[in-house]
């Protein structure tokens, strides 16, 4: 059963998609058109208000496209852990920003009111809203990128929690004496499956960008389409993490279907292949079994269509 849509196509929101690399922006519509974008780099090692600065930035552009006056709202999906009470985020990997008052910073500079959700239940609306999720009463939405994180779609109505952060799975512990984890926790699954830990993996096999190249994993992902077996093994590596954490999920909750958004899911098949292959092994209960996987259908788009979808209800 797909998700209820937004009451009325007709009006229109602004929608802010903050992630630890980039900070993106869009006018939006009641049907989910992107008719306005923009977009700056995050500072996500700068002060808190260099962050917001990008944020700003990232507002006033939309403010000055000719649709502007006819929005209602602002949708934030922004990395977590967030607070949807007080208002508040507190991303992981912004370190900065430690229950810093997002919505009432935004709610001032736009003189709108203000919907705040975690970048997965951003993914999980917008994918059950339009997506690859909306034929599908149970499912984990993921984005897999700079950090991890996740949205649970339950008896076909997104739950975030009491405090928006119920689905983070990229906090869920894989490894119960692994590395420290900024968020306090050891072994989770963000240090072992995100970008960043991507090429952690490929380079401790032995791998190296092009002279000059960027230390990516879009670009670890170039040279494991050219068979590059350390490469190779960064992404078999990820997988296999995200399955173990995939099929703990499915034995709490029941899953029918897991969609996977975010820069490394546009891997594509040197995420899924492994992805699959390492689920036979860890989903083993009968209940767990036959998940259908999918990559996000909105891609990048994602957290600002969920952002809206949030944002036409407020």
């Amino acid at each position: 059963m797909a998700a209820d849509p937004p009451p009325s196509p007709s009006p229109l929101v602004a929608a802010v998609d903050l992630g630890g690399t980039k900070t993106a922006g869009a006018v939006v519509t009641g049907t989910g058109e992107l008719l306005a974008r923009a977009e700056c780099p995050t500072a996500a090692d700068g002060d808190a208000e260099a962050v917001f600065a990008g944020v700003a930035r990232v507002l006033d552009e939309l403010a000055g496209h000719p649709a502007w006056p006819g929005v209602t709202a602002v949708g934030v999906g922004s990395a977590g852990p967030v607070d949807t009470v007080a208002g508040t985020v507190s991303p992981v990997n912004i370190p900065s920003w430690r229950g810093f008052p997002l919505v009432r910073r935004i709610a001032e500079r736009t003189a709108l009111p203000v919907r705040l959700l975690g970048d997965g239940v951003a993914l999980a609306e917008a994918e059950h809203w339009l997506g690859a999720a909306a034929g599908y009463r149970d499912a984990l939405c993921m984005v897999v990128s700079t950090g991890v994180g996740g949205g649970l779609v339950l008896d076909g109505r997104v739950r975030p929690g009491p405090s928006g952060n119920a689905g983070h799975i990229g906090h869920l512990s894989i490894q119960w004496d692994g590395d420290p984890c900024p968020c306090g926790g050891r072994g989770c699954l963000e240090g072992l499956a995100s970008g960043p830990a991507i090429v952690r993996h490929a380079r401790a096999a032995g791998w190296r960008p092009t002279e000059g190249g960027p230390l990516t994993a879009r670009a670890v992902a170039d040279s494991a389409r050219t068979g590059d077996g350390a490469a190779l093994t960064a992404f078999d590596l990820a997988a296999r993490a995200l399955a173990a954490a995939i099929a703990g999920t499915a034995a709490l909750v029941e899953l029918q279907a897991v969609v996977i958004g975010g820069g490394v899911a546009q891997s594509g098949p040197l995420l899924f292949d492994p992805l699959t292959r390492h689920l036979t092994h860890y989903a083993g209960l009968p209940f767990t079994r036959g998940l259908h996987l999918h990559p996000a259908h909105f891609g990048p788009d994602a957290g600002l269509i969920g952002a809206a979808a949030a944002a036409l209800r407020t």
